[in-house]
């Protein structure tokens, strides 16, 4: 049962900073909108983008105080759908505030059914991670059945779900990952080949494991570190989607031009509406048939926010960060 009161607990930001910010604290609750439904959250996805809005970096600041968070997994507690387990992306808020919270308002097309043999924190780790890695695998590099998909940070949340993805699509995965835990996790989740990260030239072994081809499709998720060295071992056509940045980058563009390479970007909001529903189905599809199933790395309560948003930004993670309000 759901008591309404006039506050909720809530994390909220009243000025751009460090992980110190993030203050918790009684917050009015959501102003549900015409067409949206409120849901009482039951875990909350962390993501390297709640990091960078935090810090007001990410070019789009929202006013002043906001709730952090751009996913969350709960249930609808009011009108025809109340009692429904749902995953969703966003809240009436701002696309990527409003769920470091108690309850939210959420708009009926960012929502996607939770099946029942998903937890909680598993529904808080699909939007974000997931639509990520569908739009970049599809909309993005076009991704076909036969090609051999190299993964950076494949333990990671977005990594993993890439991996998946592609691997129930007929591609063949080559993931990286930091620690002998992490490339056991990419492993399991169907990779053929898991190269370590930290061991110097490691990405020679693309061209060794694809007889000299290369990889067709490459999901880069710290293009200022590995942008350049992806051209090396990108097969002709090849295309390189960039996910994550931390910085600039210098790479030798003739690269590029023997291979007829791509180089190219996926932001989760930039196809618009139709691209998410399109991605949406698709990963919908694949949590009910099981083929996708999201992996957690660590539970923390909503009031360690901070302690989150520190691990999130850290090498090594095996899965999705999850705060629990």
């Amino acid at each position: 049962m759901v008591i309404h009161l006039a506050s909720m607990k809530a994390i909220r930001v009243h000025t751009f900073g460090g992980p110190e910010v993030l203050t918790y604290e009684e917050a009015p609750d959501p102003n549900v909108a015409e067409g949206s439904l409120l849901v009482r959250m039951c875990a909350v996805g962390v993501n390297p983008v709640d990091t960078y809005v935090r810090q007001g970096t990410y070019g789009v600041n929202p006013p002043m105080p906001y709730i952090p968070g751009t996913e969350a997994a709960g249930e609808v507690v009011e009108g025809r759908m109340a009692g429904q387990r749902v995953a969703f992306l966003g809240t009436d808020a701002m696309r990527m505030t409003g769920c470091y919270a108690e309850l939210a308002s959420v708009r009926r097309h960012d929502i996607i059914p939770l099946p029942d043999h998903l937890s909680y924190a598993q529904g808080a780790a699909i939007p974000v991670a997931y639509a990520t890695a569908w739009r970049a695998l599809f909309d993005r590099a076009s991704t076909r059945a036969g090609d051999v998909v190299l993964v950076h940070g494949a333990s990671g949340g977005v990594g993993i779900a890439a991996t998946q993805i592609a691997v129930a699509h007929g591609a063949t995965v080559i993931g990286t990952a930091g620690t002998a835990e992490g490339i056991q996790l990419v492993r399991q989740m169907g990779a053929k080949l898991v190269l370590n990260h930290r061991e110097p030239g490691y990405l020679s072994k693309v061209k060794e494991f694809t007889n000299g081809s290369g990889a067709d499709v490459i999901l880069e998720m710290i293009a200022n570190v590995n942008l350049d060295h992806d051209l090396d071992v990108l097969a002709p056509g090849g295309r390189v989607v960039v996910i994550g940045s931390r910085g600039r980058v210098e790479i030798d563009p003739r690269k590029t031009m023997g291979r007829e390479a791509w180089i190219t970007g996926v932001s989760l909001w930039a196809g618009g509406e139709k691209a998410l529903t399109r991605a949406f189905a698709g990963i919908t599809a694949g949590l009910v048939n099981k083929t996708l199933i999201p992996t957690i790395d660590t539970e923390l309560p909503l009031s360690q926010a901070a302690i989150a948003h520190d691990l999130i930004m850290q090498d090594g993670t095996r899965g999705k960060v999850v705060l629990i309000p």
